[in-house]
């Protein structure tokens, strides 16, 4: 995983998933932005980034690529995707939402078997405070530290970042994992690289209704994760057998237990292996601080 500022980023496609402001900020924020490719657009110039057809030219003009940014529309991200492993780009974030199941089956495949590391779809993105960002955080909210962020959700990602910022405590890597149906890499994956990172002394995962996602965590966090762990399950209050339109959770499948998905659930789970959970937002930083003290 390549997180600095001399990665070379590119960006796929320019739909309603980003937008000029999203470019310039992480353009501003150091972000080594070389290019951008929008097929029938090539030699062109939009937001300021040189325009080619196909990544293979990207890679012609500039070497290798680092990490691409996908923004093409839901049933373009299979093909923009399968395009940037062919190029052998090593980490792919698919800001868009809304990516056809099968689709992501079928990428997710091929991105195991050529060691591609897939962040999304439905997700805002990477950033490292004070070095680089990756995606459609708004970096304002972050500051230097060490509390790493894993968040299956967009925005309570960075109401978490600035509760912890106001608090006085920085953020190591904040990430969200995406929260379409099937998504690429885990919170499984992202607890390790965190437990695994030097700048890392605690690590707040964020967690809603919807899959089994968080009561997985919590059986790795027991078995492996040897830094402190404090989690936030949104939803409480969810209806039971209700779906978050944004997560397309999988909580009515056939033959499920009643409870599965739900946010009673995760929180069970977690509290099993002692893991502390805030009950709103603003509690965070109070357990951090307990937990790294």
């Amino acid at each position: 995983m390549n997180l600095t500022p001399d990665s070379k980023v590119l960006i796929q496609g320019f739909c309603e998933f980003i937008s000029g402001t999203h470019i310039a900020q992480m353009k501003a924020y150091g972000t080594n932005l070389v290019a951008g490719v929008n097929p029938g657009c090539g030699g062109q110039q939009l937001n300021d980034l040189p325009v080619f057809d196909l990544v293979e030219e990207v890679i012609a003009e500039f070497g290798a690529i680092d990490t691409t940014i996908i923004c093409v529309h839901p049933f373009q991200v299979l093909d923009a995707a399968l395009e940037a492993i062919a190029s052998n780009i090593g980490q792919i974030i698919i800001i868009t939402a809304g990516v056809p199941p099968l689709d992501m089956v079928q990428l997710l495949r091929k991105a195991e078997a050529c060691e591609t590391l897939v962040i999304g779809p439905n997700s805002p993105g990477i950033i490292v405070p004070g070095k680089i960002l990756l995606g459609t955080h708004p970096s304002e909210f972050y500051t230097p530290g060490p509390v790493g962020i894993v968040s299956r959700s967009s925005t309570l990602t960075y109401e978490v970042a600035l509760e912890l910022t106001k608090a006085d405590l920085g953020q190591s890597i904040s990430v969200s994992i995406g929260s379409d149906a099937i998504v690429g890499s885990s919170f499984l994956q992202w607890l390790q690289i965190l437990d695994e990172d030097e700048t890392t002394q605690a690590i707040v995962l964020v967690g809603q209704p919807g899959g089994g996602s968080e009561e997985a965590a919590a059986r790795y966090i027991a078995e492996a994760i040897d830094k402190p762990v404090i989690a936030y399950i949104a939803g409480r209050q969810a209806p039971p057998g209700k779906s978050w339109r944004q997560t397309g959770t999988l909580a009515t499948v056939v033959g499920r237990d009643s409870n599965f998905g739900t946010a009673q659930s995760k929180l069970a789970a977690l509290k099993a292996v002692h893991v502390p959970v805030a009950e709103r937002p603003s509690q965070i930083p109070e357990l951090v601080r307990k937990r790294i003290n």
